[in-house]
């Protein structure tokens, strides 16, 4: 059991994660820039998910993940980067400018993953996760029929979260350096781009031919 801290976790792909994570036995805090959101966002969830502004839980977890829209990301970044020390802070952020989502816009740093790290600094425990799946599907206790791709520079916290995923019944599979971070954010305008131009609930994707990767859940 992992000591999770939801960040921005009243949003739909924050309590999602939150649910799955509580679901499966994890230790969950539901962190808001408002502690009485938070609250409410944890009490629905279940009775026994934690809350708190976004740097108090930030401050209490082995796990950080940061779930907000890409116009709160410097912002909520400034407000744990004191408080994270070793944690790792696993980014889902994703460089979307609305309203032209389905075309792809990333940032003048070459990715979200790359302005997080100059948030966050270079000492920071920073991976990258989740980018490529849909929120609703993730806030049921189906099957999830996508991989979740993880990137990070620093391996270690790379493999805990490829493990801390797979706990949550997904595959998830290293991706590489941070800098790879770029083509799963962009890709998240192609799967949006799909799943208008074909009906689809939530399209996601998936590697095939992968002899010695984890099992599919």
């Amino acid at each position: 059991m992992s000591k999770v801290a939801i960040v921005g976790g009243t949003g739909a792909l924050g309590s999602a994660i939150a649910k799955r994570l509580a679901n499966t036995g994890h230790d969950v805090a539901i962190g808001s820039r408002s502690a009485e959101s938070a609250e409410r966002a944890a009490r629905e969830l279940s009775d026994g998910v934690r809350f708190g502004t976004n740097a108090r839980v930030a401050g209490e977890a082995e796990f950080v993940i940061v779930t907000v829209p890409y116009t709160a990301h410097a912002a909520t970044l400034g407000e744990i980067k004191d408080v994270v020390g070793s944690a790792i802070v696993v980014d889902t952020t994703v460089p979307l400018v609305p309203p032209k989502v389905m075309r792809v816009q990333l940032p003048a740093a070459g990715s979200a993953a790359m302005e997080a790290r100059q948030h966050l600094g270079s000492d920071a425990r920073l991976v990258t996760a989740f980018h490529n799946v849909a929120a609703h599907r993730l806030a049921h206790d189906e099957r999830v029929d996508c991989d979740v791709l993880v990137f990070s520079d620093d391996l270690a916290a790379r493999g805990d979260v490829v493990t801390l995923i797979q706990s949550m019944g997904m595959r998830a599979l290293a991706g590489g350096a941070l800098v790879n971070s770029a083509a799963a954010e962009a890709l998240t305008s192609l799967l949006i781009f799909m799943n208008k131009s074909y009906a689809a609930d939530g399209a996601g994707i998936r590697f095939t031919g992968l002899t010695t990767a984890p099992p599919i859940p």
